[in-house]
């Protein structure tokens, strides 16, 4: 079992590593469609997420894929926001959000004190 959940936590990151370089290139094999704009921009957050899922899969605490799910789109949102273009009135909330979840993970890493479910 533990070998199935490995080889299924590295086949979702490395497609998630795929969505997060060239987005259009899997939406193009999944959907034969193309994208653009803001649909980029979300499918990039969805390779984050797939990558931050098979860190959390991965023999270790889920505890650490939250943290890199949290982490990487707090700075991939502020990069967005920075970078102009895109900016809805949510998105700087989502990036502050984002960055207190972060730190409260990290203090939780670092102490011990993730909850066991």
């Amino acid at each position: 079992m533990k070998k199935m959940l490995a080889l299924a936590a590295a086949g979702e990151a490395a497609t998630g590593l795929v969505l997060l370089v060239y987005p259009p290139i899997v939406v193009r094999l999944l959907f034969g469609a193309d994208i653009a704009g803001a649909g980029i921009v979300m499918s990039r957050i969805a390779g984050i997420t797939l990558i931050a899922l098979g860190v959390a899969c991965w023999p270790g605490p889920p505890l650490v894929g939250m943290l890199t799910y949290s982490a990487v789109v707090a700075l991939y949102l502020a990069y967005v926001g920075f970078a102009g273009g895109l900016t809805g009135i949510l998105l700087w909330p989502a990036v502050v959000l984002h960055v207190i979840l972060t730190a409260l993970l990290t203090r939780a890493s670092i102490s011990g004190k993730e909850t066991k479910t």
